[in-house]
């Protein structure tokens, strides 16, 4: 690697956590109560009125829609209504017996376990596919799974499948994959499946009291050859007038794949009963890619018109970095979909996109994805 990179990414990890610790910071300080005469509100203030953040909201809340009121009503039955109705409800319920079966004695190997703290097991299967004109359809293959075990210290666990789905947002609005293109234009590659979802490693969580954010060290192994060490923090901040912010940062050294640096931030502003507006934006430095950065946003707002049901619409906008030249290579709307449908542990998630890409000459054109994603 060369003495730029190695700067650029000593410079990247330096500024992402400066910024962590003054959002840390104006967080804090935002919610120090300032005494104010009585005749006077601190949110009618001219400064609180005169803010455009706070007016945004506002306006968008007081937009016409012709969308259905905010909802949390079940469409779906619960499991225990249905865990033993067709085949496939017993086969799920078995999968998910089988994987708690196995975290128990994974964690019996470490010592006597604790009836009151059992180990759990969680596996995500996923099928992501995507069609557009230009690459045709693909379909990817995707796993991820997590294994407690209470018996060791330190909130250990193990994980394995798709290390690439814990770098995204938990409530990432876009179905995304940085996992590269399957080869030789094949709609599905069985090769670069088992690589991409070859992964385990052992993680502490929470690792450090002394360590004002959540925590994840990972030590394992990915893509059958590349040992690798990770580490992930994250922080949420509560602000006010109904705004809140998430922030994470993730560095990864791998033997084969070196430096890895990602930085994920989300901006929400919620009030109760109402659909959000939320704006999603990820940073990305690795070796392995070509440019120097990348980058990704999403501004959208999303509605709940049922329990585990979002629909989100809005615009987004990535580029990247090369040689000090920042680039903005794609823009768009889009629309997104996703609900339980049949039972609860079984969703779905469409995206419908309408995206140009300068780099590769291609003009806005519309291209879909569809997420399976099956819980145990």
């Amino acid at each position: 690697m060369s003495q730029d990179k190695k700067m650029l990414s000593k410079l990247l990890l330096f500024t992402v956590l400066s910024a962590m610790m003054y959002s840390a910071y104006a967080a804090e300080t935002s919610t120090t109560q300032i005494d104010l005469p009585e005749n006077q509100n601190s949110l009618s203030s001219p400064e609180v009125d005169g803010n455009l953040l706070y007016q945004i909201p506002s306006w968008i809340d007081a937009t016409p829609t012709f969308l259905p009121q905010q909802s949390n009503e079940p469409i779906v039955p619960p499991v225990i209504e249905t865990e033993d109705r067709t085949w496939v409800d017993r086969k799920q319920v078995k999968i998910k017996n089988w994987a708690d079966r196995t975290s128990h004695k994974i964690d019996n190997w470490f010592g006597e376990t604790d009836p009151d703290q059992p180990a759990s097991a969680s596996l995500r299967i996923l099928l992501d596919n995507s069609w557009d004109k230009h690459d045709g359809y693909e379909i990817k293959p995707r796993i991820r799974g997590r294994i407690k075990l209470p018996t060791l210290e330190r909130k250990v666990s193990l994980v394995f499948g798709d290390d690439s789905l814990d770098n995204e947002l938990e409530n990432n609005v876009a179905i995304t994959n940085e996992n590269a293109s399957n080869l030789n234009n094949k709609t599905l590659d069985p090769q670069r499946t088992r690589e991409n979802n070859s992964s385990f490693a052992l993680r502490w969580s929470d690792f450090s009291k002394y360590i004002p954010f959540e925590t994840d060290l990972d030590l394992g192994l990915r893509s059958g050859d590349d040992v690798y060490l990770r580490l992930k923090a994250s922080k949420d901040w509560q602000l006010e007038n109904d705004f809140k912010f998430h922030a994470e940062q993730i560095y990864r050294y791998g033997v084969d794949s070196e430096n890895y640096l990602r930085t994920n931030l989300e901006l929400i502003h919620a009030r109760p009963n109402q659909a959000f507006l939320s704006n999603q934006l990820n940073l990305t430095y690795a070796d392995e890619q070509d440019d120097d950065f990348t980058w990704d946003n999403n501004l959208f707002r999303q509605h709940q018109f049922f329990h585990e049901n979002s629909f989100s619409y809005g615009l987004y906008t990535g580029g990247f970095l090369n040689n000090k030249d920042l680039r903005l290579n794609s823009w768009g709307p889009f629309v997104s979909w996703r609900q339980p449908v049949w039972r609860e542990w079984l969703y779905v998630q469409g995206n419908l996109n309408y995206f140009n890409d300068h780099r590769e000459d291609r003009s806005h054109f519309l291209s879909t994805m569809i997420r399976l994603e099956a819980l145990f």
